[in-house]
C-alpha cells in the first residue's frame, strides 16, 4: 500500500526530502532545525525563530514581510517550536499556491523558497546584533507563552510531571527556555546564538506538493549555502535505574486536582517493539474505547479526563487525569490496576482489534494535510530509521496479543504528581 513516499537528497549541510503528490493545489515547505536541548541555549533557542520571522534584510519590517507574503497570493508563514526527545527543533513554515492552479505563470515554488532562504540567511541585523526593538517585543511575548502554562494547569501539571521524573535530564527543560534568563538575552548574545545554530544545526528541508524535482534541483543549493557541518547526536535511550516511585504533591488555589503519572517504557520510536507499544497505549489510554476512559471516568466517574500519550522519542508513556483532591487514591489504585491488566494481556481481541482501526484512520487522516505529512516522516529523520508510511501501516495492523504483553511487561511506573487545591486525602 503506498500511501506517501519521501526522497531524501543530501546537499552540503542539509537534507532536502521531497514529497511528490497531487493530493494538493498549495505547496508546503518546512525547513527543520535540530539540537540537542541544553540549559545554557534553550531560552536563546526559544526566542530565535519568533525574532527571525519578524523582519529580513530586504523586508526591514514586520508590516514589509507580512505584506510580501500577502503578494504570493496569499501564502502562510509561520514559525513552531518543539522537543521530540531531548531535541530543540524550530520549524520555518511557507504554504503557497501551486501556480499550476492560476492564471499567472510566476514560479510561485521558487518565490517561496527564496523568501525562505532570505529568513534564514538574511536576517534583519545591524553592529552584529538583532533589532532592539524587536528583541523587546519578543522577550515580553515570550515571558507570556511561558506565564502561561503555569495558569494552564492541566499543561502546568503536565509539565511538572517530566519536571520531577525526568530530574537532572535535558528532557525536563522546556520548549520556551527559562522564564528568568529571558531579561538577560541581549541583541548581540542572539545573534551570536543564531550564528552557532546556522552552522551546527541538522537542517532537514521538507517539500509536499505537485513539485518538479529536477527544476528544484536546479537551484536549491544555490539557495540555502548551509556549510557542511558535524551532527550532534544523542542517545534516545537514557540510563536510569530501577528505583522507588516517585511521589509528588504540590498544592495550590485550584478546584480540580490534576493528577499526572509518569511511566518510563524504556521503547522508542524505531525499535521494533514501537508498533506493539503504540497499540498497547490505544488500549491502555490513548482512545475514547480506552481501559482509562472507560473504567477512571465512566465507571467509577473519578475523573474528568483521563488519558495516556506516548512521548515516543523519549520512551515516556504520560497518563494524565482531572480528579477530585478525595479520589486520589482510587483514581491511583485503578490507573496502576489497568496497567497490570495490559501486562497479564486482559484486554479483548476486540480492543485490538478498535485500536488498530482507530490508529489506521489517525494515520490516513494525518497524511490528507501536507503539515501532516512532514510530522510523519520527520519522526524517522529523528530516529534515523527509515519507514515507509505504508509499511508502517501494515506492520501496525500485524501487532500480535503477545508483542503487545511483551511491550506491556517493559513498562514501570516512575513517578506520581498531584497538584491539588487542599491538603484533604491527598
Amino acid at each position: 500500500m503506498s500511501v506517501a513516499t519521501e526522497k531524501i537528497t543530501k546537499y552540503s549541510g542539509f537534507q532536502l526530502h521531497t514529497v511528490k503528490t497531487e493530493k494538493f493545489k498549495t505547496n508546503t515547505i518546512v525547513v527543520k532545525w535540530r539540537t540537542p536541548i541544553t540549559k545554557e541555549n534553550a531560552t536563546h533557542r526559544a526566542l530565535l525563530p519568533y525574532v527571525m520571522q519578524n523582519s529580513t534584510k530586504k523586508y526591514p519590517s514586520t508590516a514589509k514581510l507580512r505584506s510580501y507574503v500577502e503578494e504570493l497570493y496569499g501564502a502562510t508563514f509561520f514559525i513552531d517550536l518543539a522537543k521530540k526527545g531531548e531535541y530543540h527543533i524550530v520549524s520555518f513554515s511557507l504554504e503557497i499556491a501551486n501556480e499550476k492552479f492560476l492564471s499567472d505563470p510566476t514560479p510561485l515554488l521558487k518565490k517561496g523558497l527564496e523568501f525562505l532562504a532570505e529568513v534564514i540567511f538574511q536576517p534583519n541585523v545591524s553592529e552584529n546584533g538583532f533589532d532592539q526593538n524587536v528583541i523587546e517585543n519578543e522577550k515580553r511575548a515570550l515571558k507570556q507563552r511561558i506565564q502561561s502554562i503555569y495558569d494552564d494547569k492541566m499543561r502546568y501539571s503536565n509539565q511538572r510531571v517530566i519536571d520531577v521524573m525526568c530530574e537532572d535530564e535535558p528532557y525536563a527543560l522546556s520548549v520556551y527556555g527559562e522564564k528568568d534568563e529571558v531579561d538577560s538575552i541581549t541583541p548581540q548574545s542572539l545573534y551570536s546564538y543564531y550564528k552557532k545554530a546556522l552552522t551546527e544545526d541538522q537542517i532537514d528541508l521538507y517539500m509536499v506538493g505537485d513539485i518538479q524535482e529536477e527544476e528544484v534541483d536546479a537551484y536549491i543549493e544555490e539557495l540555502f549555502p548551509f556549510k557542511e557541518r558535524t551532527v550532534k547526536s544523542i542517545d534516545r535511550r537514557t540510563p536510569h535505574e530501577a528505583r522507588e516511585v516517585k511521589e509528588v504533591r504540590e498544592v495550590q488555589d485550584i478546584k480540580q486536582g490534576k493528577l499526572n503519572m509518569g511511566f518510563r517504557t524504556n521503547v522508542v520510536y524505531g525499535d521494533p517493539e514501537y508498533f506493539a507499544l503504540q497499540v498497547l497505549n490505544g488500549i491502555y489510554g490513548g482512545f475514547s474505547h480506552s481501559k482509562l476512559f472507560i473504567n477512571v471516568r465512566e465507571k467509577e466517574s473519578l475523573a474528568y479526563y483521563a488519558a495516556s500519550r506516548l512521548e515516543s522519542h523519549k520512551g515516556l508513556l504520560l497518563v494524565m487525569s482531572g480528579i477530585d483532591n478525595q479520589n486520589y487514591d482510587k483514581a491511583v489504585k485503578i490507573i496502576k490496576e489497568q496497567m497490570e491488566l495490559m501486562k497479564k494481556g486482559e484486554f479483548s481481541d476486540q480492543e485490538i482489534m478498535q485500536t488498530k482501526a482507530v490508529i489506521h484512520n489517525q494515520m490516513l487522516e494525518t497524511l490528507d494535510t501536507s503539515r501532516g505529512m512532514i510530522e510523519l516522516f520527520y519522526h524517522n529523520s529523528v530516529s534515523d530509521k527509515y519507514v515507509e508510511m505504508g509499511e508502517w501501516l501494515h506492520i501496525m495492523s500485524k501487532v500480535s496479543r503477545e508483542e503487545i504483553i511483551e511491550a506491556a511487561k517493559k513498562i514501570e511506573l516512575d513517578t506520581i504528581y498531584f497538584l491539588t487545591g487542599s491538603e484533604g486525602n491527598a
